[in-house]
């Protein structure tokens, strides 16, 4: 006979397996998370690396090249520095001042 029936398998049976392969599932899902930390500032640099990433691939392709888009990048960040350095300096003094009077005193 080439075709044999097979006994029929009990719902007891069938739902302790299932119980088993959900117990081993997630006990493989917990083992990966302990396995794969990340650290949180490096996601975060990563992400911000991939945003500036998209941000210049969408400036190439609004102007048509990436020399062009590099150029405006690269204007911008010129006018960014020039209006946060004074800040910056300014508040490296304050705090410098702040500093030598808590330890005058």
């Amino acid at each position: 006979m080439l075709w044999k029936r097979r006994n029929a398998i009990s719902t007891d049976t069938m739902a302790h397996e299932q119980h088993e392969v959900r117990d081993a599932y997630e006990r493989g899902r917990r083992d990966e998370r302990r396995a794969r930390k990340r650290h949180p500032i490096m996601m975060s640099l990563t992400f911000a690396a991939a945003l500036v990433g998209g941000v210049v691939l969408v400036l190439a392709a609004k102007e048509g090249s990436f020399a062009r888009s590099g150029g405006i990048v690269d204007h911008s960040l010129a006018a960014a520095t020039n209006r946060a350095e004074p800040v910056v300096m300014d508040a490296a003094r304050d705090l410098k001042a702040k500093t030598f009077k808590e330890t005058e005193s």
